[in-house]
C-alpha cells in the first residue's frame, strides 16, 4: 500500500510574486505554516520585508526580494538571489498582477495594453521560464498561475484585465503539456471577487459592490485566506497526477450566472 500524499511542504522551497499583501501574503503564510522555505517577492522591498518578519515570528523561513516581473533583469536578480540562499526553487506561485485601465475595452490605450501583458502574462512566462530549469535540476517541481474568473468570462469594465487572464489560462496549458515530461505540474487558480486592496475599487463604490454580491450565490466576496486550500494541495504531492487544470474559487459566480442567477 503507498503512502497517502501529504500537503506537507517541508525541504520545499517557494517563491510567491505579488507576496507583499492579499492572495500572495494569505499563500505565502500558508506554506510557510506548512514547512516551505519562502520568497517573497513584490515591487517594493518593505511590503515583502513586513510580511517576512511576520512569517519569521511564527518560526517559519522567509527571503524578501523587492523585484518588478515586468523587468526582465529584475526577475533574473530574483531568480539568482533565491537559488543562492537556498540552492533552488521547487514551487512558484505567480499572483503578481496590474490592471491599470478600468472602462470599455475600446478606451484603453497601448500603454494599458503593454503595461497589462508586459505584467500578467510575459511576467509569468518569465519567472516560470527560470524556476522550471531548477525545477528540472531538483526532480520535479510545481508552477501554479494566479488566473482570475475574468479569464474565463468577461467583466465589465476590465477588458484588457480579462484577455490578459485568458491568456494565462493558456500559457498555463501550454506549459503543462510541455514540462510534464519532466515531473513539472503546472495549473491554474481562478478565483472570483477577493477582498483585497487590489479589488478596492470595486468594493468600496457601494453601486459596484451590491451589482458584485448579487452575481456571487454565496452573496460576498472571498477572504485572501480562503484561497490557501487550493493553492496548498496544488503546491503539495498531493496533486502530483493533476497538471494543466485550472481550478475556480469563486463563491459559485460561475455557475450562477449560466443559470442567471
Amino acid at each position: 500500500m503507498t503512502n497517502q500524499p501529504t500537503f506537507n511542504l517541508s525541504g520545499k522551497v517557494a517563491l510567491i510574486t505579488g507576496a507583499s499583501r492579499g492572495i500572495g501574503q494569505a499563500i505565502a503564510e500558508a506554506y510557510a505554516t506548512a514547512g516551505a522555505k519562502v520568497v517573497l517577492a513584490s515591487r517594493r522591498q518593505e511590503g515583502v520585508d513586513a510580511v517576512a518578519e511576520i512569517i519569521r515570528a511564527k518560526g517559519g523561513e522567509a527571503l524578501a526580494v523587492a523585484a518588478h516581473t515586468g523587468d526582465e533583469t529584475a526577475v533574473s536578480t530574483l531568480i539568482a538571489q533565491a537559488t543562492a540562499a537556498y540552492g533552488g526553487i521547487d514551487i512558484v506561485v505567480n499572483n503578481a498582477a496590474t490592471n491599470p485601465h478600468f472602462g470599455h475595452i475600446l478606451s484603453a490605450e497601448d500603454s494599458h495594453w503593454d503595461k497589462i501583458l508586459d505584467v500578467n502574462v510575459k511576467g509569468y512566462f518569465r519567472v516560470a521560464k527560470l524556476c522550471a530549469e531548477s525545477m528540472k535540476a531538483r526532480g520535479g517541481g510545481k508552477i501554479i498561475n494566479m488566473a482570475s474568473i475574468a479569464g474565463l468570462e468577461p467583466q465589465p469594465m476590465m477588458g484588457v484585465y480579462s484577455v490578459s487572464k485568458a491568456a494565462v489560462l493558456m500559457l498555463t496549458q501550454v506549459m503543462a503539456a510541455e514540462l510534464a515530461q519532466f515531473n513539472i505540474q503546472v495549473n491554474a487558480i481562478a478565483p472570483g471577487f477577493v477582498k483585497t486592496k487590489f479589488s478596492s475599487a470595486l468594493w468600496q463604490n457601494p453601486m459596484i459592490n451590491e451589482a458584485v454580491l448579487k452575481s456571487i450565490p454565496q452573496g460576498r466576496m472571498a477572504e485572501p485566506e480562503e484561497l490557501t486550500g487550493i493553492a496548498l494541495y496544488l503546491a503539495s504531492d498531493a496533486s502530483s497526477f493533476t497538471t494543466g487544470a485550472t481550478f475556480t474559487v469563486d463563491g459559485g459566480q460561475m455557475v450562477g450566472s449560466s443559470i442567471g442567477l
